[in-house]
């Protein structure tokens, strides 16, 4: 199994976790072009671009910047993110081989380098999927990755077994031609609700913490058979067959 997921908006430079290895993003060289367009942006334009406050656009101004420069750190993807689904994965707990397992099965989705594997070593950045810059033509980063992430996403995954567990947000698959990914990969998509009022509902920050937890369980478990997952349990979160089909499979607490 192949599992995907999303990047996260915070990042650090720096980690004390060891990791065994660390290799190049296959994108690199596409991420350091896009860098080379967003250096000619200045903070108020970063503010409108990003959708972020003056702090967060100079933020990124001087990362953007420092970006091509020796002494400017990088870090494995799966340390450099820091948001609620890593959190969650918890790296720091990770032995070796762990690491290298994920390196294997887990696929990470980024605007600026499109797709990555766990130990692939990224630098900081911030940027977002409505983003349109003058070399793509009016072409925003969704319509730039989409046609070099597809194929490469089907080949790896049919690589291995041909099943993808899709614990990414919804909004990246636009970064994907997502009916080729359903036409030829056999994707199951877990879902994550409480029940409230006789109702299911979606809890952002419930359903964000439940996605790196099954990531976590799959890559510490080894996991190699979808109907595993059915075994994933997690603060009252349980799989639900009621209200799960042969794609997407409904974990619901009371």
């Amino acid at each position: 199994m192949q599992i995907l997921i999303s990047c996260a908006k915070t990042m650090t430079a720096r980690s004390s976790i060891k990791v065994p290895e660390t290799y190049q993003p296959k994108f690199y060289k596409e991420a350091g072009q896009l860098i080379l367009q967003l250096m000619q942006y200045t903070v108020p334009e970063l503010e409108k671009m990003l959708r972020v406050n003056a702090k967060i656009a100079t933020e990124n101004a001087l990362r953007y910047h420092h970006f091509h420069g020796d002494a400017t750190p990088s870090l494995a993807a799966i340390l450099a993110y820091t948001g609620i689904v890593f959190k969650r994965i918890n790296p720091k707990s990770f032995n070796p081989d762990d690491f290298l397992y994920a390196q294997k099965h887990l696929f990470i989705t980024s605007f600026l380098y499109g797709l990555l594997r766990p130990l692939d070593q990224i630098k900081n950045y911030r940027l977002e999927g409505n983003v349109l810059l003058p070399e793509h033509h009016g072409k925003n980063m969704f319509d730039y990755w989409k046609p070099l992430l597809t194929r490469q996403l089907v080949e790896q995954t049919k690589a291995d077994d041909g099943v993808l567990i899709n614990l990414a947000s919804d909004e990246m698959k636009g970064l994907f031609d997502w009916e080729t990914i359903e036409k030829e990969l056999f994707v199951i998509t877990p879902e994550f609700k409480v029940k409230k009022d006789n109702q299911l509902k979606t809890i952002v920050i419930y359903t964000k913490m439940c996605r790196g937890e099954m990531t976590r369980y799959i890559l510490k478990n080894r996991l190699i058979h979808p109907d595993k997952l059915k075994t994933f349990e997690w603060e009252g979160f349980f799989f639900d067959e009621t209200k799960s089909t042969e794609h997407q499979l409904m974990f619901t607490m009371e």
